[in-house]
């Protein structure tokens, strides 16, 4: 198990990412990975009220973790982790909308708590103090334990941690942003900023749309909504080096590539848990695996000079 920040929040090692449930996740297959991933000794559950309306219509993403929540009876044994800023009418982090959103959230989640709530996205149009005054509220009214920013710049969160401390407000304790093996921006100044302040990543993308699965290749066509995204890192030089070390490693150790990029991940100074999402109860199976591998100096050297 591995800490949020300097919190009393633990988790493991893996996040298990929800925004295909409703989606290309019907409820039942949901419930299903939900199951197998707690099963598999998961306790980290990450979604947004925006999950996944671009295609429902409705958050659809919250409301099947609600109710399995419910049906379960396994609230306390989950840390759960939900977003704010994105959703079509409560956009933004006006005091209001936030307000609104959690409150929303919380309806659909089926709890009176959330135990990390993420500012989706930086919202230049409200000064931090107004957005970081409302969430700090929210901590003391006992319905968010703790807040992490998504999608923030090392510029703007040293100045939301600056602010919070200079105000007295409770601090952002994660950041969320994209990492993995062949986007690497994350390892600078934004870095830096999180190392400084104790802060845990909690990347996204951790398997790059799909292509760090191993299941992309030139002329193979693969039955994914992310499928055309992922296929671009076969045109540029890492993509192909990437892939070919990963099936190395894979080899080495007897599990699939899947497992090795998330691991490479996890292993990263100041990652805490990478989220990964899985659209069945076998895609979830190498996520789960990540967490029990431990990759040598060799693994780690090999993988970091071909993603380079």
């Amino acid at each position: 198990m591995r800490s949020i920040g300097t919190t009393n929040l633990t988790v493991s090692p893996i996040c298990l990412g929800t925004n295909v449930f409703g989606w290309t996740a019907d409820r039942d297959t949901a419930f299903a990975v939900l199951d197998a991933y707690v099963a598999g000794g998961g306790t980290f559950i990450d979604t947004a009220d925006v999950y996944p309306a671009w295609a429902t219509g409705e958050s659809t993403s919250e409301i099947i973790i609600g109710e399995w929540m419910a049906s379960r009876g396994n609230r306390d044994e989950v840390v759960l982790a939900t977003k704010v800023g994105m959703l079509t009418d409560y956009t933004g982090l006006a005091p209001s909308t936030i307000r609104a959103a959690v409150e929303n959230s919380l309806r659909r989640l089926q709890t009176d708590h959330i135990d990390l709530y993420w500012a989706h996205v930086d919202d230049r149009t409200i000064p931090l103090v107004e957005s970081l005054a409302t969430f700090d509220e929210l901590v003391k009214e006992g319905k968010v334990r703790h807040v992490g920013a998504s999608n923030y710049g090392a510029e703007r969160l040293a100045e939301a941690l600056r602010v919070s401390a200079e105000e007295g407000l409770t601090p952002y304790v994660a950041l969320q942003q994209e990492y993995n093996l062949v986007e690497r921006d994350y390892e600078g100044s934004l870095r830096d900023v999180v190392a400084t302040a104790g802060l845990s990543s909690v990347p996204y993308f951790g398997l790059a749309r799909g292509f760090l699965t191993g299941k992309y290749a030139p002329g193979v066509s693969v039955d994914s909504p992310r499928a055309g995204k992922a296929a671009e890192y076969l045109d540029v030089p890492r993509g192909p080096r990437v892939l070919e070390a990963l099936a190395k490693v894979a080899a080495e150790h007897g599990v699939e590539q899947a497992t090795v990029a998330l691991a490479w991940l996890a292993a990263q100074p100041t990652v805490t848990a990478p989220i990964a999402s899985a659209r069945n109860v076998e895609q979830l199976r190498p996520l789960l695996a990540a967490a029990e591998l431990v990759l040598s100096q060799d693994d780690l050297t090999l993988l970091d000079n071909a993603s380079r």
